[in-house]
């Protein structure tokens, strides 16, 4: 397991992510779904290598997994026959997905409310299935939820057990249901909880230190994956919309091809036109940026761009273009902003100089654009991509109504939104450095000024937590200068 996980974690390192999600995946269900007796340890142990890869890679890894297998579980669900194992396969899967922390108890729940709400025979036996693998955890995770649905189970039975021929699997339902309400592992014949145990210690091995201390699950309902092409997979960090951000009409199909031999719609090329990318590299770039899977693919796709210097702080430029530009906020842009800034520091500066350009021009933004680029600017500061000193560019001795405004917002967003530790490393960045020296005291003085001054009176829990935490910002700042006068 050491050895495959490793192996296909270099796989991701150097080949297309979208690639890898969908031929691992294939891979993964020819193997797990089409047997009609799938031994469980090897499902469990093909579920662990899903998990580790979704730990160390990337939470996309197991979205994508997670996805085909809720939608292949549909499918096969709503034709489902009696004698049918594949339906089983699909359903331990997703209990083995949350057994090894891909996934929430969330989604397990609402899949045994659909199969309760149904109440077949099929239903019944695929109820303990489910329970059986993780019931215990499930009433750790979440008893009231538990509660409810045994409660539920419960009035079914009684409003339409006659029906069945066999009524042993129904009492069998609801005497295992009641072992979990009252803890007792001692009434389910053939639970053995080792297995499991001993692979999550497997996993905990597996899991690079980095990852290992993060919540990963993904906390996802059903219908919200059975809808993701239309409404867009929010479950993931930097998931684009489906099709595109900008782009309404996905039905015009005509292509052009672009210099690198990508075949995009002309109704992208319309909106690049639009948008006064003017050349064919801010025309590929935004074409990129529009028609990637995720953040991660479209990294991928501009580094294999293979622009030098100029042309590649482009990239830089149509992306905070682009972002602007948004209707609403959209964190794609961000994370993957985010993902360059951490690639090379070339990049920090670029989006540093390209931000001092749109300071300049505050007042001249519409309000969208002067919203995004603040929740854009929050953002990097918050995730420690750049440092409070791309703010010296603003001369704090002449502030007009468009840079108080600006500062005001993306201040008072960073101090509510950041934990008190993260504000001591944030703030503590720019202190005792000589040259840093005005900006410190201009946002000392800004935060007194006009964060502090006009709250006084008011006693909110909100209030106290600005204050409280501007308190830390503002020490943090003169850290390093305290120590130097001592």
């Amino acid at each position: 397991m050491a050895s495959i996980s490793s192996q296909l974690e270099e796989l991701y390192m150097s080949t297309s992510r979208k690639d890898m999600n969908e031929t691992l995946t294939d891979i993964l269900l020819a193997a797990c779904v089409t047997p009609a007796l799938m031994p469980e340890r090897l499902l469990m142990e093909h579920n662990l290598l899903v998990s580790v890869l979704h730990h160390s890679v990337g939470l996309e890894v197991g979205a994508h997994f997670l996805e085909t297998v809720v939608r292949q579980f549909d499918k096969t669900y709503s034709q489902l026959d009696a004698t049918d194992k594949e339906c089983d396969n699909l359903v331990s899967i997703i209990a083995h997905l949350y057994n090894f922390h891909v996934v929430h108890a969330l989604l397990v729940f609402d899949i045994l409310k659909k199969l309760v709400t149904r109440f077949s025979a099929k239903d019944v036996e695929l109820v303990l299935l489910v329970l059986k693998n993780v019931g215990f955890a499930l009433r750790k995770d979440d008893p009231l939820a538990l509660k409810e649905l045994i409660s539920e189970a419960q009035r079914k039975a009684n409003a339409e057990g006659e029906r069945f021929q066999d009524q042993t699997r129904i009492r069998f339902m609801l005497e295992t249901m009641l072992a979990l309400k009252n803890n007792d592992m001692r009434k389910i014949p053939g639970y053995d909880p080792e297995p499991v145990e001993k692979l999550r210690k497997l996993q905990r091995t597996l899991i690079h230190s980095s990852a290992g201390g993060s919540d990963m699950k993904l906390r996802v309902s059903l219908d919200s994956l059975l809808e993701a092409e239309c409404v867009g997979r929010w479950w993931i960090v930097g998931s684009s919309w489906s099709g595109a951000p900008m782009i309404d009409d996905h039905g015009n199909k005509t292509t052009t091809p672009s210099t690198k031999g990508e075949q995009y719609s002309s109704k992208m090329l319309e909106l690049a036109h639009k948008q006064r990318m003017n050349t064919d590299i801010r025309r590929n770039i935004f074409c990129v940026l529009m028609s990637s899977e995720d953040y991660l693919d479209a990294f991928e796709k501009l580094l294999r761009l293979g622009l030098k210097d100029q042309q590649e702080r482009e990239i830089v430029h149509v992306l905070m273009d682009c972002c602007l530009q948004e209707k609403m906020f959209n964190r794609f842009y961000a994370v993957l902003a985010e993902k360059f800034c951490s690639h090379d520091r070339r990049f920090q500066m670029t989006f540093q100089f390209s931000l001092w350009d749109k300071f300049k021009d505050l007042a001249n933004l519409s309000s969208r654009s002067f919203s995004n680029l603040v929740q854009l600017v929050t953002h990097l500061l918050h995730r420690k991509c750049l440092s409070l000193s791309i703010l010296k560019a603003i001369e704090f001795g002449e502030l007009d109504k468009p840079k108080v405004k600006f500062l005001k917002q993306v201040l008072s967003k960073l101090l509510k939104e950041t934990e008190p530790e993260d504000l001591v490393n944030i703030f503590g960045r720019i202190s005792g450095i000589p040259k840093l020296g005005m900006l410190r005291e201009g946002l000392k003085l800004f935060i007194s000024h006009f964060l502090l001054r006009n709250i006084h009176t008011e006693q909110t829990e909100q209030v106290k937590v600005l204050k409280d935490r501007a308190e830390v910002a503002t020490k943090a700042m003169e850290a390093r200068d305290a120590k130097m006068k001592l």
